[in-house]
Order: C-alpha cells, then sequence, then structure tokens
C-alpha cells in the first residue's frame, strides 16, 4: 500500500510504500520520517539571541557547503565524484532551506565557494567541511533550550557525520 510519509525535519513529504532509509531531501534518518497524518513539522521556533546566533551562523554554513558542493559537481575529474558532489549539494541546499524557514527570510541568499578540478582535493575539503558543521552542530544542540532547535542541531549532526563517512570511505 502505498503512503504519504513526511520528514519532521525538513518538512518535505515523500511517496511510497515504506518510508525511506533517509530523508530524500534532506538526509534525516528515518526514526524523523513518519507518515504525513502523524508528523509535526514546526519552523516558527522563538530564538533566543544565542539560539539567534547559531541559527544565523548554521544558514551560513550551509549556503557555503551547497556552493562548494555545487562548484564541486561542475569540476571534479571523477564521475563517481561528480555524481556525490551534486547529491551532497542538493541535501546542503535544503538544510540551508531548513533554517531559512527557521529565520523567516523569504530565500536563501546566495552563496560564493570555489572548488577543486581533482577529486581527491575536493573529498579532503568536503572532509573538513563535515568536520567543522558536526562540531558547530554538536556544539549548538547542546546550548540550545528550545527542544525543536535541539532536534534539528541533532539530526544534523547525524546526517553531517554520513556525509563525512562518504568522504572517510573515498579516501582511503
Amino acid at each position: 500500500m502505498i503512503k504519504l510519509y513526511r520528514c519532521v525535519i525538513c518538512g518535505d513529504a515523500y511517496i511510497g510504500a515504506n518510508p525511506p532509509s533517509n530523508c530524500p531531501f534532506c538526509g534525516a534518518h528515518i526514526g524523523y520520517i513518519l507518515e504525513a497524518k502523524e508528523a509535526v513539522v514546526n519552523f516558527d521556533v522563538p530564538l533566543s539571541a544565542q539560539d539567534k546566533a547559531n541559527v544565523e551562523h548554521a544558514l551560513n554554513v550551509e549556503i557555503s557547503n551547497s556552493t562548494f558542493y555545487a562548484c564541486a559537481a561542475a569540476k571534479t575529474n571523477d564521475l563517481e565524484g561528480k555524481l556525490l558532489f551534486k547529491a551532497l549539494g542538493k541535501i546542503e541546499a535544503e538544510h540551508a532551506s531548513i533554517w531559512r524557514k527557521i529565520l523567516k527570510l523569504s530565500s536563501v541568499p546566495p552563496g560564493s565557494e570555489t572548488c577543486h578540478t581533482e577529486n581527491v582535493e575536493n573529498l579532503k575539503e568536503s572532509h573538513e567541511r563535515e568536520s567543522r558543521a558536526i562540531a558547530f552542530y554538536s556544539k549548538s544542540a547542546k546550548e540550545s533550550d528550545h527542544p525543536r532547535l535541539k532536534q534539528l542541531f541533532e539530526a544534523l549532526v547525524e546526517i553531517e557525520t554520513d556525509h563525512l563517512q562518504l568522504s572517510e570511505e573515498r579516501l582511503k
């Protein structure tokens, strides 16, 4: 039986017989994907000064990463690398959209990043970017008193850890 599912992290819907193991839009793990009729998704979050600063930084991290991955997908000299960076770019853009919604912005500001033509150099930079994102999101989750923001930061730690593992496997 086909059902409608919804990711409580990004809010996007998925149609299928079963929920996907990861959200196809933001990469959230299966525990965040519920039948749409049961999913409660809220981006209207009151922000303390600390939370606002962290969310604004998160938006900038995701804009930077999505722009880097788009560049890498276009320039890298490896077919699998092109596919990987294109997929990662879409996911990071979705993360930027999450923070845009929290900040009540009408659109995600554009980014401007450079990248390399050598796939291994892009993988190394990806590894550094994902490591920084994980550290930042872990810190932000601990600093926030708001349950929804904690949930978002913690989910993004999981997703960025998945991305880190992808680069680590390819750098071996």
